[in-house]
């Protein structure tokens, strides 16, 4: 066995056993320790390393699958457990996601924090101008000005268009808040498209409005870009009107 995972498995906590060994395998994930793909031992050598039943190992594989630590080593797959940095980011902003639908905050409140985020983020994208993430925002607007009568694929287009404005941003707290955000806010925002009339005009309104933000952001003009991202979200939820 390394002795990265020699390091880790040296201790473990009393109750739960399941838990602490499940803690210390993240501690050593999340600090590199155990990099991205490294294979864990197997169950049968962890049972004999740390002492304990095939149960206790299982219970602690299945915590850093939930995770998004681990994947692999199940029943269903046919490798070994192997470590995943990769599945953590969406695991937690699903997560973040639940609790902030289990508090029932008000769609007003989101609104709010959204406005925040995304008005220093277009001003940070237009005074970066990163073009591979403004070519994937360019990407999701022909989407969106494609399906003009198509509500679902407008929705996920315009998820992709303002994630890659705030990818843009340079700044990747900002991106895993908007995940959380934008989640939560999804029903609000599905309910205020089925009551739009006529539907058509107010998608291609929407459409013109992201176009005209991402001149702006292209353009390097921060301070219209956070004027017009503020009046497109405010105006859609709020009824303020666009500029």
């Amino acid at each position: 066995m390394s002795d990265a995972f020699s390091a880790v498995l040296t201790e473990t906590a009393r109750l739960p056993l399941s838990l602490s060994i499940a803690r210390k395998l993240q501690q050593a994930i999340v600090s590199g320790a155990l990099e991205d793909g490294t294979p864990l031992p197997s169950e049968k050598e962890l049972c004999e390393r740390l002492s304990v039943g095939r149960s206790t190992v299982r219970e602690a594989l299945r915590i850093l699958q939930a995770q998004g630590l681990v994947t692999g080593g199940d029943r269903v797959s046919t490798r070994g457990p192997r470590v995943h940095r990769g599945g953590a980011l969406p695991t937690a902003a699903s997560a973040l996601s639940t609790a902030v639908l289990l508090a029932r905050l008000p769609c007003d409140d989101l609104v709010e924090l959204r406005l925040l985020i995304e008005a220093e983020a277009v001003r940070r994208a237009a005074e970066l101008r990163d073009e591979d993430a403004l070519g994937r925002a360019r990407a999701a607007l022909d989407v969106m000005l494609d399906c003009q009568t198509d509500p679902e694929a407008f929705l996920q287009a315009d998820v992709a268009f303002h994630t890659a404005l705030v990818e843009a941003s340079g700044n990747r707290a900002y991106g895993l808040v908007m995940a959380v955000v934008r989640e939560a806010m999804a029903t609000h925002l599905r309910d205020a498209l089925t009551v739009a009339t006529p539907l058509d005009e107010t998608l291609q309104t929407l459409g013109r409005e992201h176009a005209t933000l991402l001149d702006a952001i292209a353009a390097g003009d921060a301070n219209r870009a956070e004027a017009l991202v503020c009046a497109h979200i405010s105006g859609f939820y709020w009824g303020a009107p666009s500029q």
